[in-house]
């Protein structure tokens, strides 16, 4: 199979996540519904091959952010390590944006800098492995922040826990850049779990428009 042909099935998977995880949201499957590979396929128009990953990033979407817990931890704990003055400006600036996307409810700024935070942290920590193993990750964990930002008070609470790291990457401090990172991925998850099993209200057409 080609690279090209591997791409483009990994970016059919991760649009029909995407859907299934709001679909999820909205409530249009029941608590413990039996999802039919056939079924979902003729609905969302795909391949059963990529309902099937898709149900299964799906199942697993917790453990894999538990993986990314431990690596961004330690990426987070050499990036206090190591980063320059140069580095804290660009954080810092990147602190800035997100509270103001928080101020002005943009989930959609706030979840392309939260991105761009941890890759900047990777980038400093200079783990090329490390951050090799978050690139395969992050097709599995198909913008999750995103739809976990849309739960009431978890986006105000999301960008408090990067600004923490950011804080602890500035001081210097390995220990507790990497506590405090390791602590956002398991609010994610726990996030990610009431996500599936709490009814919710519908998103509103102002959180698509900014």
């Amino acid at each position: 199979m080609q690279t090209h042909d591997i791409e483009e099935g990994l970016t059919e998977t991760v649009s029909l996540l995407d859907k299934l995880r709001m679909a999820i949201y909205h409530g249009e499957f029941a608590p413990g519904q039996r999802l039919v590979e056939s079924e979902l396929a003729e609905k969302y128009v795909t391949s059963r091959g990529a309902v099937r990953e898709a149900l299964a990033l799906l199942q697993n979407e917790g453990q894999i952010l538990e993986v990314r817990a431990v690596v961004e931890g330690l990426c987070a704990a050499k990036a206090a390590a190591k980063a320059t003055k140069a580095d804290h400006r660009e954080l810092r600036k990147m602190a800035a944006e997100m509270a103001d996307a928080v101020k002005r409810g943009d989930v959609l700024t706030d979840s392309r800098v939260s991105d761009e935070v941890h890759a900047k942290i990777r980038e400093i920590a200079g783990q090329q492995t490390a951050a090799g193993l978050i690139e395969r990750l992050r097709y599995q964990g198909v913008r999750y922040q995103f739809h976990v930002s849309l739960l009431p008070g978890r986006l105000a609470q999301g960008a408090k826990e990067h600004l923490d790291i950011i804080d602890a990457v500035i001081a210097g401090d390995p220990r507790k850049a990497e506590e405090l990172t390791r602590d956002h991925f398991a609010q994610v998850v726990d996030a990610l779990r009431r996500l599936e099993s709490t009814p919710l209200l519908p998103i509103t057409a102002a959180a698509f428009g900014r």
